[in-house]
């Protein structure tokens, strides 16, 4: 029986712009029944999400996924908390790192991988400053200009 491939991948645009991702790590998610439905339908956001560690537990805070269409009362809430599925000596590590000023847990992809379950790829990342982000557009215009003097030729 053929299965059919699943494309459903939900970036964090705005993460890469206002973050340097330091070390990325592939986490299990714990939905309930309609959520993932939601998701298979394409219907998540990672827009303002973090990662926290309370009680030795990973947590995603923020993750919008919206409610199932066709879901009657057991359709579950847009904006809880979700808890992450990682190792302890994972956990542990982001925790003793997040510790430092400045670092911080951020979604980066929403994603179903092919055994069908929801993956969320998170990145231990550090704050950019104003500086960083000037030159992260400047070489992100110069990319776009040589492409584009490329193809003119």
């Amino acid at each position: 029986m053929a299965t059919k491939k699943n494309n459903i991948q939900i970036k964090n645009k705005k993460a890469s712009f206002d973050y340097v991702f330091i070390d990325t790590y592939t986490a299990g998610i714990v939905l309930t029944g309609t959520e993932i439905k939601s998701i298979r339908a394409g219907k998540a956001s990672l827009v303002d999400t973090f990662c926290y560690v309370h009680n030795g537990e990973m947590w995603v805070k923020g993750m919008n996924i919206s409610p199932y269409f066709y879901g009657s009362y057991n359709n579950h809430e847009a904006r809880r908390d979700r808890k992450l599925l990682l190792n302890k000596k994972e956990i542990r590590r982001l925790a003793e790192e997040t510790k430092t000023p400045g670092y911080t847990i951020v979604p980066t992809l929403l994603f179903i991988n092919d055994n069908g379950r929801a993956k969320l790829n998170i990145a231990l990342c550090r704050g950019k400053k104003e500086f960083d982000k000037r030159e992260t557009l400047k070489l992100k215009q110069d990319k776009r200009e040589m492409e584009r003097a490329i193809k003119h030729f």
